[in-house]
């Protein structure tokens, strides 16, 4: 495994919607080594999500573990939320292409999604709190949307101010 250059805002492939991944690629050893370095990659920077499009790979597909031990690897092919419950939560985003920045968004509690695993089998599940945040947020990467994209103007100016900010101190 090795780590992967993951990409950083504004970087345009940050802002391009995905293509589905094909179910007979799946199965390919270079796809699954992708998946593993994005792993890698990941628990490395810390993060608690990474997709496919922050390191440079525009196919719809997702990695996401948010326990503590790292112990409860998720991957998501093509996923689709299906149901977002009306009730919302508040949780302080960042993201590993915006380092050092971070902002509370309000997103649905709860979703339901569906995808396929890492070997092309679909399931679905039915997630909430932290984990329905995360997914959220990884697939608005699918989309080619940031979580600076759910801040008011001024909130979203602040918060590219604060980069740049943390880039010219680098």
């Amino acid at each position: 495994m090795s780590q992967l250059p993951i990409l950083e805002y504004p970087h345009p492939h940050l802002r391009k919607p995905t293509e589905p991944v094909a179910q007979d690629r799946i199965a390919d050893p270079a796809f699954q080594r992708r998946l593993d370095d994005m792993f890698e990659t990941m628990y490395e920077a810390p993060g608690i999500g990474l997709a496919a499009p922050q390191v440079d790979v525009l196919d719809r597909f997702m990695i996401v573990d948010v326990t503590e031990g790292k112990d409860q690897p998720l991957v998501f092919v093509n996923p689709v939320i299906r149901a977002r419950s009306e009730e919302l939560r508040v949780h302080q985003e960042g993201c590993l292409s915006i380092p050092g920045v971070y902002a509370d968004v309000t997103r649905a509690d709860g979703i339901e999604v569906e995808a396929l695993d890492r070997h092309g089998k679909p399931f679905a599940m039915r997630v909430d709190g932290l984990l329905a945040t995360c997914i959220q947020h990884e697939v608005d990467h699918l989309e080619g949307k940031l979580f600076i994209d759910h801040l008011s103007p001024l909130k979203r100016e602040m918060a590219l101010k604060k980069l740049a900010k943390l880039r010219k101190r680098a």
